[in-house]
């Protein structure tokens, strides 16, 4: 396996505005790009979570695909914390809470999907403003993935653009050979407080692996 090995800096300091409230995800795209965002989802991804705040979201899966490779892949991430859902099951409830991580200057997300037998799956991440692209999600176990940010007309895509493993300051960047393709995020809104969120992975080679989509409402 060829790999290449970079030092990292310590993360930066968060980017806030008192007026604009975080303004993180705002500087990874151009002022025009996020202007033009419906202006819930400017306020979703702008919101200040100071000391132990906890902005929250509930929803609904309507949609749960995963091929057979797509399923072996979901088992093999068990080895790190199980990023992916592991169940076809849809019509199950789903909630989102999302925190600031301060020792790492990003968020915290937990996402938890109801299933009919069983505990509820328990997912967490962190989403930290680092790295070559400028955002970041770890995963579990020292694996994460670097993200581009693309502006759409009704939301915003979150698209990897590498994997990598980390350990301590170490990174090894993965390559593309033995990683599961692209992992394409995005969150539309519909309506109100009711946006559409969507994680397809695909292979190159293969094609589509896992397709999920969740109907989700702000929690006040």
């Amino acid at each position: 396996m060829s790999v290449s090995i970079v030092k990292l800096p310590p993360p930066e300091a968060p980017r806030k505005s008192a007026d604009l409230g975080d303004v993180r995800f705002r500087a990874l795209l151009e002022r025009e790009e996020w202007e033009r965002l419906p202006p819930e989802v400017q306020s979703r991804f702008s919101k200040h979570l100071a000391g132990t705040q906890t902005a929250l979201y509930r929803g609904v899966v309507i949609d749960m695909q995963m091929s057979r490779l797509g399923w072996l892949l979901a088992q093999v991430c068990r080895l790190f914390g199980a990023p992916l859902p592991l169940s076809r099951q849809a019509g199950g409830t789903a909630v989102v809470s999302v925190s600031e991580d301060r020792r790492c200057a990003g968020q915290c997300w937990t996402r938890i999907y109801a299933r009919r037998g069983g505990f509820p799956q328990v997912i967490h991440s962190a989403k930290r403003f680092a790295g070559p692209t400028g955002l970041e999600e770890y995963l579990g176990r020292g694996l994460g993935m670097a993200l581009r940010l693309e502006p759409l007309s009704d939301g915003l895509a979150f698209v990897s653009d590498h994997y990598f493993l980390q350990i301590g300051r170490w990174r090894v960047r993965l390559r593309r050979a033995i990683t599961p393709g692209t992992a394409r995020i995005t969150h539309r809104q519909i309506a109100g407080k009711r946006f559409l969120f969507e994680l397809i992975v695909e292979h190159p080679r293969v094609g589509k692996l896992l397709h999920q989509q969740i109907l989700f409402d702000d929690v006040e």
